[in-house]
């Protein structure tokens, strides 16, 4: 089991931060095991992640924030730690398709993706051998155009019950309302069949190929109140040529669309991505 933690940092930039946390680290007997930085010129901003081991630490990482306080008001930060031994609850919303949902139990039985998985919850029965096989308990919620509300509060209920840190949205084909979505800030990770901002919406590789593009792409996003417009946290295409057909892209597409899902998630777990206005930094 690790022993480090993870520092993750964003205020205005000026200098003797990074000095400021390196001495306040080894101060309190700490190493730095890695520390990533970035400075957005634009808004004069700066981010940092700085991961330490906290095996022989001479505070209490739950008495962090009393001695470390004087330092972010110095310095005006926005900040959080966060725990190696943390195991952070995932639970994953599905519809049919599966392929995105098998990666994310593979990578997790295998031990890539170190967090719990309490619970799957989808619209249709059809996952529920998959869910039986890695022994995560499933719970279909039917949604139609008259219960949308109704199924979408039980879904609330669901995740509440089951006390989550984040959601997966694993080709979820519902919309959520603002009302859901605004409850959950950054807490919500979707995967887009689509290499954003092109095709947004349904069906997008039908778009695509209607278009003739000649690549494809996924995206994973933090969800937020518009629709398929949240901060990116990963992208990656795949080239089509003019002998694909619909099915080709569809096929390609999904092989995508599990992979980039995948590294969004395992970053989200291992504190690797800060926010700043629309954007992310995932730090390496």
């Amino acid at each position: 089991m690790k022993t480090s933690a993870v520092l993750l940092i964003s205020c205005p930039d000026r200098k003797g931060i990074v000095a400021a946390i390196s001495d306040f680290v080894f101060r309190h007997n700490g190493n730095i095991l890695h520390a990533d930085e970035h400075a957005d010129e634009g808004s004069n901003l700066f981010l940092m992640r700085v991961e330490f081991d906290s095996k022989d630490f001479t505070i209490q990482l739950s008495d962090f924030s009393r001695h470390f306080s004087p330092i972010a008001e110095k310095f005006e930060m926005r900040w959080r730690l966060a725990r190696s031994d943390h195991r952070p609850r995932m639970i994953i919303l599905v519809s049919k398709y599966d392929h995105c949902l098998v990666d994310l139990l593979y990578r997790h039985k295998s031990g890539e993706l170190t967090c719990d998985i309490p619970l799957i919850i989808s619209n249709h029965p059809d996952n529920q051998p998959i869910a039986d096989f890695y022994q995560v308990p499933y719970v279909v919620v039917p949604v139609t155009k008259d219960n949308k509300a109704q199924a979408e509060q039980r879904v609330l209920d669901l995740i509440t019950q089951h006390k989550f840190d984040f959601l997966v949205l694993a080709r979820y084909m519902q919309v959520l309302s603002n009302e859901f979505v605004a409850q959950f800030p950054q807490r919500i990770i979707n995967i887009h069949h689509s290499f954003l901002p092109a095709f947004v919406g349904a069906k997008p590789y039908h778009q695509a190929f209607t278009r003739g593009v000649k690549l494809i792409g996924a995206t994973s996003h933090y969800v937020t109140e518009a629709l398929d417009d949240g901060p990116i946290i990963e992208q990656d295409v795949v080239r089509i040529s003019h002998r694909d057909s619909l099915d080709d892209l569809l096929q390609k597409g999904r092989d995508l669309e599990k992979v980039v899902l995948s590294r969004a998630v395992r970053w989200h777990i291992e504190n690797r991505i800060l926010l700043y206005g629309n954007k992310t930094v995932v730090f390496d």
